[in-house]
C-alpha cells in the first residue's frame, strides 16, 4: 500500500503539494486537470497506472480528461464540489480535531443498532442530533445508510458511484467525522453500510477508462460483475473500508449483499486486512448474506443480518406469504424456534422462492451474537410498494409482543429509524435520477410488483409513488405516532433489561433448544453463565401451555393475562431462573 494508505486517489502531501494517482489501463495518456490552470499530461506507470505530484491545496477542484475528451472525476474522490459528474476536490484528513479521541470503542455484546438515512434525518447534522434520545433509551449503536456519493440530491445510498466521498447533500467530510465524534461522546458506536458489489446507473466512468475493472464473463443484477481478482480492483476496496474505519473512526461496516460478490478469496483478505489495520479498537465487520453461508462469521466477520428471523416473524404476524416470504410459509412456528436456537433457519435445506436450490449452511455451532435480528430495516420496508411499517399493518398489541421477543433474546437487536417511537409514516424508496433513467427507475418499479394481486391492476400501479418525486422522499422522513410515549417506554424498558440481565452473560451465550408451542407460539433457552434465559411468545388466536414454565415472577410479561402454565394470544413472557 502506498504511503498515502491508498493507492488510488488525491493525496494531501502537507507541504502545499498533493499527488494525484489513477488506475487506467483503457488509456495511453491522460491529463489533469485543476480549475483555473492548463491542463498536465500525467506520467504513466506500471500496469495502466497514472501518476503526478503538482502543487495543490485542500479544496482545490480536479478532474481528469481522457482521450476521447471526455472529462470525469476521480473515483476515489474524497469530496465532490456538486454532482458526481463534476469537479473533485483535494481534502486534508487531517484537518479536523477530534476531541474523543481516547474512544476505544465497545464490546459486541452491548450491541444494539439503530439503522438510519442521514438524508431523510436531514444530514450527518440531523442525525447527531437524534443522538442524546437514542442513548437515552438505550441504543448504543448508530448505522447509517450508505453515504457515498450518488447522483442527485435524494437515494438510499444503494447507487453509489463514488465510494469514498460523503454525499454532498449530507455535508462534509468534516461534519461526518462530527457526527461520529458526537456519537462517541455519547457513548454511542457508528457503523456504516457500504456497497462493494456493484456501482449506481448514473455517474460511473470506470468502465470508460478501466474496462479491467469489471469481468464481462460474469454478469450481475447490476451488470458485469466487478473484478476482485485484479490487484488494483481489490485495492480499491479494501482501501476503502480501512479509510472509512481509520480516518473517520467508524466502529464498523455492514458490506451489503456479499452473496453477489461471490469471491471468497476477496472476502477473507478484507476481513484480515481490515482487523490488522485498525488493531488497537473494537471494530465490528457486519455482513448481509443471503447465502447463509456460517463458515464466513468464522473468518474475521462479527456478524450477518439474519433476514431469516426477520421473514419468519413477517410471516407470523401479517400471514404474509407472496415472494420470498413463500419459504416460510409453512410451519413457521417451527421455523422461528429454529432460528431462535440455531441462528439460519435455512441451513441447506431446498429454497422455494430460488426454485428448490439449497441454501445455507449449519449454524448451531456459533454464538447467538453472530446473528443481527430485527422486525424491520429500510429493505423490508421500504420494498414494498407503498412504504407500509409493521405499525400499519399489525395490531399493536402483536407488534409490542414482537418487540419483546426481538429485545430479550441473545442475538443482537436492529431497530430502524421510527421504531422506537411507533412510527406511522411510511419509507418509500426513493432517488433523483432524470430524464430516461428516471422514466426506467419509475416504470421498473411498478412492473415489479405488477405479479402481485393487489397491483395486477395497471391504474392501481400508477398509485405506487415516483420513486424520483420529491413528495416520496418528503413523506419517508420518520415522525413519531400516536402512541410515541407507549413504545418509547417499552423499548426502554426492554433495553435496561437486557443491559442489566442479559448483556454480561452473552459471550458465553449457548443455545438450550427452542420448541413451537402452536401454529404461532414458540419458546426458547439459553445458557448464560450461571443463569438460564427462557422466552416464549404466543402471536395466535388461543391460548398456548408453556414447557417447563417459570416459578417465580418473569423478568418481563406483556399481555400475559392467563392462568398457571398458559401464554395468552399476543403475548411475550422472559424469565430467569438459576443454571441446573
Amino acid at each position: 500500500m502506498s504511503s498515502s494508505g491508498s493507492d488510488w486517489g488525491a493525496t494531501w502531501l502537507g507541504d502545499g503539494r498533493t499527488r494525484f494517482r489513477l488506475w487506467a489501463p483503457g488509456q495511453t495518456r491522460l491529463s489533469l486537470e485543476i480549475e483555473g490552470r492548463d491542463a498536465l499530461a500525467l506520467e504513466t506507470g506500471a500496469d495502466g497506472w497514472f501518476e503526478t505530484i503538482v502543487q495543490a491545496s485542500p479544496g482545490a477542484r480536479y478532474r481528469y480528461r481522457l482521450e476521447n475528451g471526455l472529462a470525469v472525476p476521480d473515483p476515489a474522490s474524497r469530496a465532490q464540489a456538486g454532482d458526481v459528474h463534476g469537479w473533485s476536490l483535494v481534502t486534508d484528513p487531517t484537518a479536523y480535531s477530534w476531541r474523543q479521541s481516547e474512544w476505544l470503542g465497545r464490546p459486541w455484546r452491548e450491541t444494539v443498532v439503530q439503522e438510519v438515512h442521514a438524508g431523510v434525518l436531514g444530514g450527518f447534522a440531523g442525525v447527531a442530533a437524534r443522538l442524546p434520545s437514542l442513548a437515552e433509551l438505550g441504543v448504543t449503536a448508530v448505522q447509517l445508510m450508505p453515504v457515498a456519493a450518488v447522483s442527485g440530491q435524494r437515494n438510499w445510498g444503494y447507487d453509489g458511484v463514488l465510494p469514498y466521498a460523503p454525499a454532498a447533500a449530507y455535508g462534509s467530510p468534516d461534519e461526518l467525522k462530527a457526527l461520529v465524534d458526537e456519537a462517541h461522546r455519547l457513548g454511542l458506536m457508528i457503523f456504516l453500510d457500504v456497497v462493494y458489489n456493484h456501482f449506481g446507473p448514473d455517474g460511473n466512468y470506470l468502465p470508460a477508462y478501466a474496462p479491467e475493472f469489471f469481468d464481462e464473463s460474469r454478469q450481475t443484477p447490476w451488470g458485469a460483475a466487478i473484478a476482485f481478482g485484479r490487484e488494483p480492483v481489490a485495492r480499491f476496496f479494501i482501501d476503502n473500508a480501512i479509510y472509512w474505519l481509520s480516518e473517520f473512526r467508524l466502529d464498523g461496516l455492514r458490506f451489503d449483499a456479499v452473496h453477489a460478490i461471490a469471491d471468497e478469496t476477496f472476502l477473507d483478505r478484507m476481513a484480515a486486512e481490515v482487523s490488522s489495520a485498525v488493531p488497537d479498537r473494537e471494530v465490528h465487520l457486519i455482513l448481509e448474506n443471503e447465502s447463509n453461508d456460517a463458515a464466513r462469521l468464522t473468518r474475521g466477520y462479527t456478524a450477518q443480518w439474519n433476514d431469516d428471523f426477520h421473514n419468519v416473524l413477517h410471516v407470523l404476524l401479517t400471514d404474509e406469504t407472496q415472494a420470498y416470504y413463500q419459504d416460510f410459509a409453512e410451519q413457521p412456528a417451527e421455523k422461528l424456534a429454529r432460528c431462535l436456537a440455531e441462528g439460519f433457519i435455512y441451513q441447506g435445506e431446498g429454497s422455494p422462492n430460488h426454485d428448490g436450490a439449497p441454501r445455507g449452511t449449519a449454524s448451531g455451532h456459533l454464538s447467538p451474537t453472530a446473528f443481527v435480528t430485527f422486525l424491520q430495516n429500510h429493505d423490508q420496508v421500504g420494498n414494498r410498494a407503498l412504504g407500509e411499517r409493521l405499525t400499519a399493518l399489525v395490531a399493536p398489541e402483536r407488534l409490542q409482543a414482537a418487540m419483546g421477543l426481538l429485545l430479550l433474546c441473545p442475538q443482537i437487536p436492529l431497530l430502524f429509524m421510527g421504531e422506537e417511537d411507533g412510527s406511522q409514516t411510511p419509507f418509500l424508496f426513493f432517488t433523483d435520477f432524470h430524464d430516461e433513467l428516471a422514466d426506467a427507475v419509475r416504470e421498473g418499479r411498478r412492473k415489479e410488483f405488477a405479479k402481485f394481486p393487489a397491483f395486477a391492476d395497471p391504474e392501481a400501479r400508477q398509485k405506487i409513488p415516483d420513486p424520483n418525486a420529491a413528495s416520496t422522499f418528503e413523506s419517508s422522513r420518520p415522525e413519531p405516532g400516536p402512541d410515541a410515549e407507549s413504545w418509547r417506554a417499552l423499548v426502554g424498558s426492554l433495553l435496561a433489561l437486557r443491559r442489566d440481565h442479559i448483556v454480561p452473560y452473552l459471550d458465553e451465550a449457548r443455545s438450550l433448544g427452542g420448541v413451537a408451542l402452536g401454529p404461532k407460539a414458540v419458546q426458547a433457552a439459553w445458557s448464560l453463565g450461571d443463569q438460564r434465559l427462557t422466552v416464549a411468545l404466543n402471536l395466535g388466536d388461543e391460548a398456548v401451555t408453556l414447557k417447563d414454565p417459570p416459578q417465580d415472577a418473569p423478568v418481563f410479561d406483556l399481555g400475559l393475562a392467563a392462568e398457571d402454565d398458559q401464554l395468552a394470544p399476543a403475548a411475550f413472557i422472559a424469565w430467569l431462573e438459576p443454571q441446573a
